[in-house]
């Protein structure tokens, strides 16, 4: 984890004392550590357990990195897979200088494992459709200029394998969609490595060899583009002319709370958008996936591909990426109308996008005589509202009907802020509305509980919130990242407290100091023996709430009192088919879903569906496949699946037929909510959030009986 600090000094210095011609005619930019806190982690580690002099046996202490390792920043985010997305401070910082430079090459120097020698461009299929001739014809010449140094030195290295260029949030892709060669170059080290280690083939692997090829690689570089400059500038100029992109126009509807969400996303990319008004829109049709597809407005979000960073627009927003391979590095699918639950058209004209910029439609006028306030519920802007009315002591109820009240309609999940319930805060009206105008929540003052039709605020189906205590467990048999998402979830994006706990500890932490725990995706074989198997189902039938996402799930199947089980329909035909040595992979592939999108139904009427619509869009990271439950809500489902974007295997499509997504079982007084895909998978997901929310405030509040 240090290879790349010191590789990115010992360049710069070689670049001013051996290489000034070089920069003659080339502007360098570094960062030197991506990963500042990752990288701490490691060292501070690595210090306390190295030995005198280094140990090359893998058996030693400093070639075990313990959980949870120094690839991910503070909240254990991977940083490389986070440049489109932008959630994390770092890359919000990132992305103000890279827009601010734009370069015309980009390297992002990586590390891969110890038996794996060194890899540079050019990258393997899949190459996204829009990279250009140029880009990668480029890439190729880069790469021979860097072997050329690794053939004199007699280092091994390896090209055209592995690492595709699809996905848009890596190192290497954000740039090539930005205008530049993006490259990633991986040398064999990563956490085990140390100052030295044996590799498989029985050579010592050092950091000072480490480093040598970085520098090399680095120097390479910066030559090729010193002895290209003219054709670079001139094909960097070209790439951000007029292109005769199918969609010109990709037109948007919404929750003015997503929409605004999406246009921040935007703004950090300095991709240009623009409104119209009262209009309709064909073409493309997110919802039906089809190209028959007409949407009326009043309003609209339009981003154009009229614009220099075309490319990028026609990246994030197409409905479907094409493959010249199935087998890539990461997900396949990310379409940003799909992921910020927003109803949308990609249109093969062009929109017009005067209008002024839509004003939020917020007050909250501080109402003494009113029995109570009501607001919406269905973005992460209410849940963000609801936590810090919690906090602040502030009861707060929501609504399992719909209801009217002084002739304005609420539908599920509306919150009801009555004053009955807080009659000993003295400053109540000023608090609530201070808050809701903190949040620019629209708040509607209400001078009776009776209702014009549905419940009135005493009505059972008008449900108080209680402030859950949270627990959220992490270390050893976790995922690193999906604790992180979670945990970064509750404390930047919720602003609502949760409490980590370490699986180490699991068997001594009393259950009933917590309301909710979080089991994130992991592999629980390790931590969940059947005592604390029991242990948790006795705290869930008291009255627990337990979530389970993704991996999570596999640990409670067929375990007695948890109803989950494994799809039938899953099962593999036992049949022994000859398949061909150099046919494997590519037949393996048939079983997979590389991170694909799928048309999930829901039962907006159960509360963890609050705020949805009767379709959601579901991003599933692989093919795990679920029955529905017997004894139990299934809140979103798959009957027959429908793959909307992303590449699904046959085999694993086939094995999603009558199949949960989302679900609830009541275990005595508690529940157990399953979620098979994992709406905060790097937190990019915006649509997904809102059903964790609902998943902690509203789902069996304890007080209130389906």
């Amino acid at each position: 984890m240090t290879q790349s600090e010191l590789a990115a000094t010992e360049t710069v210095y070689k670049l001013i004392t051996e290489k000034q011609d070089w920069l003659q005619n080339v502007v360098g930019i570094m960062d030197p550590c991506v990963n500042p806190d990752g990288r701490d982690r490691y060292a501070n580690w690595y210090n306390q357990v190295k030995t005198e002099p280094y140990s090359i046996d893998r058996d030693a202490s400093e070639h075990n990195e313990p959980w949870p390792g120094g690839r991910p920043n503070h909240y254990l985010f991977d940083l490389n897979r986070d440049w489109a997305w932008a959630t994390q401070i770092e890359t919000r910082q990132r992305l103000k200088i890279y827009n601010q430079w734009m370069p015309q090459i980009h390297v992002d120097f990586h590390e891969q494992g110890i038996n794996e020698p060194y890899y540079f461009a050019p990258a393997a299929e899949p190459f996204h459709e829009v990279i250009t001739d140029f880009q990668r014809d480029f890439q190729t010449e880069i790469g021979k200029n860097n072997a050329k140094y690794f053939d004199k030195n007699g280092w091994l290295f390896f090209t055209r394998e592995r690492f595709d260029l699809l996905y848009p949030s890596y190192g290497d892709t954000y740039p090539l969609y930005m205008g530049a060669i993006g490259m990633t170059y991986e040398q064999g080290g990563n956490g085990s490595a140390g100052l030295g280690i044996k590799t498989d083939e029985g050579y010592v692997l050092t950091l000072v060899d480490r480093v040598a090829h970085h520098v090399t690689t680095g120097l390479a570089t910066v030559e090729t583009a010193s002895n290209n400059v003219e054709k670079l500038n001139s094909e960097f100029k070209k790439f951000f002319g007029p292109k005769d992109f199918e969609y010109k126009s990709y037109v948007l509807k919404g929750s003015p709370d997503r929409l605004a969400a999406l246009a921040q996303l935007l703004d950090r990319h300095e991709i240009k958008y623009g409104y119209a008004s009262s209009g309709s829109a064909r073409g493309f049709s997110y919802a039906n996936n089809n190209d028959k597809g007409k949407m009326d407005y009043d309003t609209a979000l339009v981003v154009s591909t009229n614009q220099p960073k075309s490319t990028m627009v026609k990246v994030l927003f197409e409905p479907n990426a094409d493959l010249s391979t199935p087998i890539t590095y990461d997900i396949t699918a990310w379409s940003l109308p799909q992921a910020y639950g927003l109803e949308a058209v990609a249109s093969t004209s062009l929109v017009s996008a005067n209008a002024a910029a839509p004003k939020m439609n917020t007050s909250a006028t501080a109402t003494p005589g009113a029995a109570g306030y009501l607001s919406k519920w269905d973005s992460m802007e209410d849940a963000r509202f609801l936590a810090e009315l919690i906090k602040n002591d502030i009861k707060v109820r929501f609504t399992y009907k719909p209801l009217e009240n002084d002739g304005k309609k609420y539908d599920r999940g509306s919150l009801v802020i009555t004053r009955s319930d807080n009659q000993k805060m003295t400053d109540f009206d000023q608090k609530v509305t201070e808050i809701a105008s903190k949040h620019k929540r629209n708040l509607t003052a209400t001078m009776t509980s009776f209702a014009t039709s549905g419940p009135d605020f005493g009505s059972g189906d008008v449900s108080i919130i209680n402030q859950p205590k949270v627990g959220l467990i992490k270390g050893k048999g976790i995922s690193s990242l999906a604790f992180g998402a979670t945990w970064y979830f509750f404390e930047q994006e919720l602003h609502y407290p949760v409490l980590p706990i370490d699986t180490d500890d699991l068997n001594e932490v009393d259950f009933h100091d917590f309301d909710v725990l979080i089991m994130p995706n992991g592999y629980y074989n390790s931590v969940l023996d059947d005592k604390l198997t029991d242990k948790i189902r006795s705290w869930v039938r008291a009255g627990g709430k337990l979530i389970a996402v993704d991996g999570a799930i596999k640990s409670l199947v067929n375990k007695d009192g948890f109803g989950i089980k494994e799809n039938e329909g899953k099962k593999k035909d036992s049949l022994v088919t000859l398949i061909p040595y150099g046919q494997r992979e590519q037949e393996r592939t048939k079983d997979f879903i590389t991170g694909s999108i799928f048309k999930t139904q829901m039962d907006t009427t159960h509360p963890l569906a609050f705020g949805y619509d009767e379709t959601y869009f579901s991003l599933k990271l692989g093919s795990d496949s679920y029955a529905f439950l017997k004894d139990g809500y299934n809140v979103g489902y798959v009957e027959e699946p429908e793959n909307v974007s992303g590449f699904s295997g046959e085999n694993a499509l086939k094995g999603l037929k009558n199949s949960l997504v989302f679900g609830e079982q009541r275990i005595g007084r508690g529940s157990v909510i399953y979620m098979v895909d994992d709406p905060l998978f790097r937190e990019f997901w915006q649509n997904g959030k809102l059903l964790f929310a609902n998943a902690v405030f509203f789902v069996n509040d304890n007080s209130y009986s389906f």
